[in-house]
């Protein structure tokens, strides 16, 4: 009973013989809402919307599903997994080798973890592992310059995964690198797909009660360290007419600090930290600010940046990490954080804003090659060519 139980499985469609099964790991759709659970739910809905049928997939599922998002995820014809303690590796590492009389050699012919944090790999240890690594931002984090040994076993962990991967899949050109830099890769393949951007909610029909009255720059993001937020009230000073919108969390240390900050060079009339804002409070910021900026020093992937674009904004980044591989050539980039280079950058990037009538349809555009049919064609494209190796 135990073996037949870790190895049950939910279908409402025989698996079609010939075809590869292929799992998506979507144990983060119990997190609907975070970072984790949108790219599983998005990447999954884009591969059922491509339409492409030379695979079954397999969707490995929590138990509990938000609500609006059973409808994409129960879906007749997909074979579903259910998600269990049992099967994390903690435990699986240790019953994998007595169960291996039990288990039908190649049930599934390719697993897809889709984040390094994953606690869940195949049972079966012969079975081809795409693994997908957004990011090694905890190498980089201020928070944890004190904290080696927690850094350490993040990267062993991250290390474990690599070692029992057949090819690995990051999110941008940086993160390849990084993650080249730091894990051992023995050789195995490194692609990069591009996650997509969303259809971007309804903005609020009125402004926000806290909203500037005039022109106002505008950046998102929790406030942590890497954000560099900081940096913007320097530029903001060589700004009079102009205010400073920050949304995002701010009840962590660093957004204390802004705080205190704010008050200190009495700027508390035009930097607004405004704390988390709702889906269309963020949207109305998006589409009124007059320009976004993004100081960040570390990011794996900025969907603030493209979310701005989607809106025909003028977007101020660092040069730093993925930023540039999103904004391209209408990105405006800081190359430095001293207040008269940032003032110049965004000087000269408005007066070009300015002088291109088509900015903003640019703008638009190249958020669009962001696209969540396009991430789906480019894993399709891993998946096939880990299954052609697996099957030469």
């Amino acid at each position: 009973m135990f073996a037949k139980g870790l190895f049950a499985h939910r279908t409402t469609e025989q698996a079609r013989a010939g075809r590869p099964r292929v799992v998506l790991d979507l144990e983060k759709l119990r997190h609907a809402n975070c970072g984790l659970g949108r790219f599983c739910r998005h990447l999954a809905e884009g591969i059922l919307a491509v339409g492409e049928r030379s695979f079954d997939p397999v969707f490995f599922l929590p138990q509990t599903i938000p609500q609006d998002t059973v409808r994409h995820f129960r879906a007749e014809g997909v074979e579903q997994i259910e998600v269990s303690p049992w099967r994390k590796e903690t435990f699986a590492s240790l019953y994998r080798p007595f169960l291996a009389p039990f288990q039908r050699r190649h049930r599934y012919d390719l697993w897809h973890v889709t984040n390094q944090t994953s606690k869940y790999l195949p049972l079966d240890p012969t079975v081809p592992v795409v693994l997908t690594i957004h990011d090694l931002n905890f190498l980089h984090d201020d928070r944890h310059k004190d904290r080696p040994a927690a850094v350490a076993r993040k990267l062993a962990d991250v290390q474990r995964k690599v070692d029992r991967a057949t090819a690995i899949v990051t999110d941008s050109r940086y993160v390849a690198d990084d993650v080249a830099t730091h894990l051992r890769l023995g050789g195995k393949p490194v692609h990069v797909v591009s996650p997509g951007l969303s259809a971007p909610p309804a903005a609020s029909l009125v402004a926000p009660t806290w909203a500037p009255r005039g022109r106002f720059l505008l950046s998102i993001g929790n406030c942590l360290p890497h954000k560099n937020f900081h940096a913007l009230f320097d530029l903001i000073e060589r700004l009079p007419e102009r205010a400073l919108v920050i949304a995002g969390k701010r009840e962590t240390p660093y957004g204390e600090q802004l705080v205190r900050e704010v008050v200190a060079r009495n700027l508390g009339s035009r930097v607004m930290l405004t704390g988390q804002v709702s889906d269309g409070d963020r949207q109305w910021l998006y589409e009124h600010c007059e320009a976004f900026a993004f100081p960040s020093l570390t990011e794996g992937f900025g969907f603030p940046v493209l979310e701005a674009m989607q809106c025909g904004k003028p977007v101020f980044m660092s040069r730093r990490t993925s930023l540039p591989e999103l904004g391209g050539s209408l990105g405006f980039y800081w190359d430095s954080f001293g207040a008269d280079h940032m003032a110049t950058v965004f000087h000269a990037g408005m007066a070009a804003v300015a002088a291109m009538p088509t900015f903003a349809a640019a703008a638009r555009a190249r958020a669009a090659e962001f696209s969540w049919e396009n991430a789906a064609l480019g894993y399709l494209g891993v998946y096939r060519s880990v299954l052609d190796r697996a099957a030469a």
